[in-house]
């Protein structure tokens, strides 16, 4: 008979909420005992409510200046420590949580992280070399761990693309026929206008470490002016922001000319209902490609998920404004774009592994 667990899952991103919720479900249908955490952060928590993953928050995010990160993160070490020592956990889960990997390592607890983002300089460095175990794709060599002080014999790594754990269980996977059985999910308000094309635009990640940068942001915003400026004949923009803040600087910059999303939504039906999507950061991106939407990344930063993309033709890259005009007007004039697309990605999934899978085995096998 296998024993139970408990395990501790800290949820912190709108993409983690997508990414740990099968896991959760699962380890839980067979009586594993689930504490999930996470902290005051619009998006997530809004994500989880729709999801129903009950999070206990724990702090909160530190926007984009360094010493309120530093005090919010120092913060939620202190309250963490208490709710974990209480629960005591066999292991911790965590997308390389500071805070998770901090309270793990004092607390002497196994400490599992995922990881596809090594460009994040400061939050690799800070969880990292704590983990006893580090997930990540394939795509991602090991010397871009190893910087980190993480040992090679840490690392494993599986044959997918981390949205692929739930694609295949939430979403839409690109098919060449419809099928009457997906499941939908109530539709945000967002719609064609004649002929014109629906383009989604999600911004970057602007409090993130990594691009807390003003000059990043003036690159971002000359691109999306472009494109909204000479493309409005052809195409109804969609504007889906990460935080207030951005959400206010952006309404009111494109308040006649786009429509800037208000509330917290799920991005797999938004991404379903758009002719083409424009992306500033990772994760829906990468949603967008696999379920074969003509796809363009215009992150401020190169990564290992953005180039296997490209490389792939599953997306392409915009660098400057004048590119992304010509990719954009070349994805609406293609009447057969789309449905290259949706070939290429159906093909590409099919052949992925699933990470949630490999998870839940990791977890279990000695239980």
């Amino acid at each position: 008979m296998l024993s139970l667990l408990r395990i501790w899952f800290d949820i912190l991103t709108p993409k983690q909420v997508m990414f740990f919720k099968p896991a959760v479900d699962l380890l839980k249908k067979h009586d594993h005992e689930i504490l999930c955490t996470s902290r005051e952060y619009r998006e997530a928590n809004e994500l989880a409510r729709i999801r129903h993953i009950d999070l206990k928050i724990v702090g909160k995010h530190g926007g984009a200046g360094r010493s309120q990160k530093l005090w919010q993160s120092a913060n939620r070490i202190l309250k963490l420590t208490d709710m974990i020592n209480a629960f005591e956990p066999n292991v911790a889960v965590s997308f390389s949580s500071p805070e998770a990997c901090r309270v793990a390592f004092g607390l002497g607890i196994r400490n599992v992280g995922f990881n596809d983002s090594p460009h994040a300089d400061a939050v690799a460095k800070l969880s990292l070399p704590l983990l006893d175990l580090l997930l990540c794709p394939w795509i991602i060599p090991n010397s871009s761990w190893i910087r980190y002080g993480v040992q090679r014999r840490k690392i494993i790594k599986y044959r997918g693309l981390d949205p692929v754990a739930w694609l295949r269980r939430f979403g839409k996977l690109p098919r060449s026929k419809p099928n009457n059985h997906i499941y939908c999910f109530q539709k945000p308000s967002i719609s064609s206008d004649g002929e014109k094309k629906t383009i989604l635009i999600r911004m970057e990640e602007a409090q993130a470490s990594y691009i807390a940068n003003k000059k990043f942001r003036d690159t971002t915003v000359e691109m999306i002016d472009r494109i909204i400026g000479n493309l409005s004949d052809i195409a109804n923009f969609y504007i889906l922001c990460r935080y207030e803040d951005q959400k206010r600087q952006i309404s009111g910059r494109y308040s006649d000319k786009a429509n800037v999303i208000s509330n917290v939504v799920d991005g797999l039906e938004l991404i379903s209902q758009s002719d083409i999507f424009i992306g500033a950061g990772g994760t829906m991106t990468t949603e967008a490609a696999l379920l074969g939407k003509p796809t363009i990344s215009i992150a401020p930063v190169s990564f290992y998920v953005e180039k296997y993309l490209v490389s792939s033709g599953l997306a392409e890259r915009a660098s400057s404004p004048k590119r992304l005009e010509e990719i954009t007007r070349k994805m609406v004039a293609d009447r057969n774009y789309a449905h290259k697309q949706t070939k290429i990605a159906s093909r590409i999934i099919k052949e992925m592994e699933d990470p949630i899978e490999k998870l839940v085995l990791l977890l279990t096998k000695n239980a």
